[in-house]
């Protein structure tokens, strides 16, 4: 195997923006997320909004125009 090909991996300190700190070991030597284990709804329990762009809500529109253009067309047959 070749010799001081891989690099440094050292002890990183993960900030989340919940204000949760651990250390863990890295690369790099400090790591920001947006979520972690202490803020997840997955691990909490508590329901945190975690919607980027909207996606649920233009689901919801996509599925209501479905059901309404399904109804129309039942309703002419």
């Amino acid at each position: 195997m070749k010799t001081d090909i891989h690099p440094d991996y050292a002890e990183a300190v993960v900030t989340c923006t919940c204000g949760n700190n651990f250390t863990t070991r890295s690369t790099k030597s400090e790591i920001h997320v947006e979520i972690c284990s202490e803020c997840h709804p997955f691990f909490t329990g508590r329901q945190k909004l975690v919607d980027s762009g909207g996606r649920v809500e233009r689901f919801q529109r996509r599925a209501a125009k479905g059901r309404a253009s399904k109804a129309q067309a039942a309703g002419r047959s």
